[in-house]
């Protein structure tokens, strides 16, 4: 498939074509997501979480970011990728965010950048756009300051935080973000900011009116152990596969059934002989004979 542009999200907006984005954090799950024709794969700093094994995104670096990126441009050299602002990446000035964001461009190869929350963020989001790199904003549950936000949980239940929700949205679209991520928020505020906005919304644990849907790509698939959001749907059990194949492979080695003779490599006339080795590599018997 030819790689989307953002004009092709906004004309799917229009006439009301859902889609899908996933996270990718390496080449092989990047060539995945490309045979399956995912159009949008979002180089997350859940890498943080997922890969990492971090408790949470926040001790995720601009080098980790870049150098995932440009694993995931190796992976899916046609697809849009959009590649994560970690933390601090954003938030010292303006121009340090537009050099941020510059280098997952030149040095991560993503066609776009994603940055989270509103407020003092906007004029953030404008600049790095007025500097030529799309922006993909994200409101609701914005994980890099999960802590001021009570924790992992639930945001705009009550009126005040879901205008806030809803008049950050708006500003982020003013300020030129082509797609607003929403993370988890009721399904009534999801609704109403993706039926005013003219820009894509693109939701995770926000209900099923959006106009598009993004998952961690590890939880989609099973590989997540037994982390698993109410959000999520598991279509796959890769994790108990990947297990139960190791077991198998211990099971032979232990049996002596692996490797076999297919697996293994048979002598010739033509091979290496022992006397080809140096003396040191001949068994003992063979160096003492020789001597």
């Amino acid at each position: 498939m030819s790689r989307i542009a953002i004009q092709d999200l906004k004309r799917w907006k229009q006439e009301s074509h859902r889609w899908v984005c996933l996270t990718s954090y390496d080449a092989p799950s990047a060539r995945v997501l490309a045979a399956a024709e995912v159009p949008v794969v979002l180089v997350g700093d859940s890498l943080g979480n997922v890969i990492l094994g971090h408790g949470s995104t926040v001790p995720v670096t601009m080098d980790d970011m870049v150098r995932h990126t440009a694993a995931v441009r190796r992976g899916a050299p046609d697809l849009f990728v959009v590649g994560d602002m970690p933390f601090l990446a954003a938030q010292i000035s303006d121009e340090e965010a537009v050099r941020n964001a510059g280098r997952l461009i030149q040095q991560g190869g993503a066609d776009a950048v994603k940055l989270e929350g509103g407020g003092p963020r906007v004029s953030t989001v404008q600049r790095i756009v007025e500097a030529g790199i799309p922006v993909m904003g994200h409101l609701g549950l914005t994980p890099q300051n999960a802590t001021q936000l009570g924790g992992y949980r639930v945001q705009g239940s009550d009126p005040q935080d879901a205008l806030r929700i809803a008049e950050d949205a708006r500003a982020l679209e003013q300020a030129g973000a082509f797609a607003i991520v929403l993370e988890c928020v009721p399904v009534e505020l999801a609704a109403t900011i993706t039926r005013v906005a003219t820009v894509p919304i693109i939701g995770i644990g926000a209900g099923p009116d959006v106009d598009a849907q993004v998952l961690v790509y590890h939880d989609l698939v099973g590989w997540s152990g037994d982390f698993k959001p109410r959000f999520v749907r598991r279509y796959a059990r890769v994790e108990e596969t990947m297990i139960e194949a190791v077991r198998s492979f211990q099971q032979d080695v232990a049996r002596g059934d692996f490797p076999c003779e297919s697996e293994s490599f048979s002598g010739s006339q033509e091979s290496t002989s022992a006397e080809d080795f140096p003396d040191d590599l001949q068994p003992e018997q063979e160096r003492q004979t020789s001597g």
